[in-house]
Formats: structure tokens, sequence, C-alpha cells
């Protein structure tokens, strides 16, 4: 009985609930304006590197190495806390979707890249015997089979990331863990961490599903 009382407290619940909801309303846009902005770009990064032009692959590789090695939370407390002393003040979603955006595309990018890799070097030469200039060649012929090669670490590390939106907590980004936070410091109950804890596994659990099932549908390719 004590347990239910300290993590389902139905009272708790009920006063909280709306506060929660909109929190999760919060957390999917995040995640969903990450998962578009964060692939697109790592997706157009390996395709431009797959130009072969040193002054492109420098910064490409350069960005993907130096966003993997960072950790997002150190960067978001720079861009949050430091950038307004250069005189540029973001709020709180808009560093929140920045960085993780661009964690997300360094990911992504060395992920197309390694798909773009294997693909066999005598479908590159068939595509241009064929006529078929160097963009129609990636577009038609490498870039659908790199992205089907890809898809099983992408499903991970984009899940991964999103998660991450958690972070937002500490600048103030009224996600999930923010408002519940809150709502325990105010109500004294570990209810709110419980809803919090909840509502996560309602959003990614069936993500985490569904990268299992695409890890089984595309393991022929990895």
């Amino acid at each position: 009985m004590r347990f239910l009382e300290t993590f389902f407290n139905g009272a708790v619940m009920a006063k909280y609930l709306p506060d929660l909801l909109s929190a999760i309303v919060t957390t999917l846009w995040l995640s969903a304006v990450i998962l578009v902005l964060g692939l697109s770009l790592g997706l157009a990064l390996a395709c431009l590197r797959s130009l072969g032009r040193w002054y492109l692959t420098l910064p490409i590789v350069a960005f993907a190495d130096i966003g993997r090695a960072l950790p997002p939370l150190v960067v978001i407390l720079i861009f949050y806390f430091g950038l307004p002393g250069l005189g540029i003040s973001l709020s709180g979603p808009a560093v929140l979707i920045l960085v993780l955006s661009g964690v997300l595309a360094a990911f992504a990018e060395e992920i197309f890249w390694a798909g773009l890799t294997a693909v066999p070097k005598g479908q590159w030469e068939a595509g241009r015997a064929t006529g078929l200039s160097f963009a129609r060649t990636l577009f038609e012929i490498a870039l659908p089979q790199a992205i089907r090669l890809g898809i099983p670490p992408l499903v991970n590390r984009a899940l991964a990331i999103t998660k991450m939106t958690a972070l937002g907590s500490v600048i103030g980004v009224k996600e999930i863990l923010s408002v519940s936070s809150s709502a325990q410091s105010f109500s004294g109950s570990a209810t709110p961490l419980t809803m919090a804890a909840l509502a996560y596994l309602a959003i990614f659990l069936p993500a985490v599903l569904l990268s299992r099932l695409l890890e089984r549908r595309y393991s022929w390719a990895v």
C-alpha cells in the first residue's frame, strides 16, 4: 500500500496530468523536428562528400568527428549560456533543436557515407557507362542502396538522440523530465517521476520495437 501511495498516488496524478500531457506534446514535436533536420542534413553532407572534393570532405569529416565526440549536454550549456555573451540569444527549444539535430547529422552522415562506400564500385561504373550523370548515378543507383544499408543503425541512433530531449530540462524547456521534476519538487511525491517514466515508455517503446523489426528485416544488408 505504501508503494502505491508513493509511486502511484491518484490525487497527484490527477493534479499534474494536464501539465504532463502538454510536456509530452513538446517532447513529440521537438523529436520530430530533430529527426527531420538531423537526417536531412546528414544525408546532404554524405552526398556532398561523395563528390570527392577535399575542400568539401575536410570540413564535413571535421564536423562529423567533433559532433560525435562532444557530449551534447556540454554543447547545449555553451550555446544557451555562452552565446548571449556574443549578443546571440536563443530560446531553450531552439538550442535543443540546433544541438541535437547537429549531433544526429554527424552520426547520420557517417552512416550514409558508410552505405555509399559499401556500394560496389562496378555499380557506379555501370551507371556512368549507360550515360547517367554522376548525380543520377548517385541518386538513382547508389543512394537507395546506401539508405537501405543504413536503416538499422539510423533508427537506433535516431532513437538514442531523440531521447536526449530530456536534456532540455537543464535549460528550462518544458519537456517531460522538466515538468515531472518540478511536479515532484512541489508535491513531495515520486508519482510525477513514475508518470514521466510511463510517458517515455509510451513514446519510445513502440520505436524500440520498430527498430528491432527493421534490424531483422534488413539484417541481410548489414
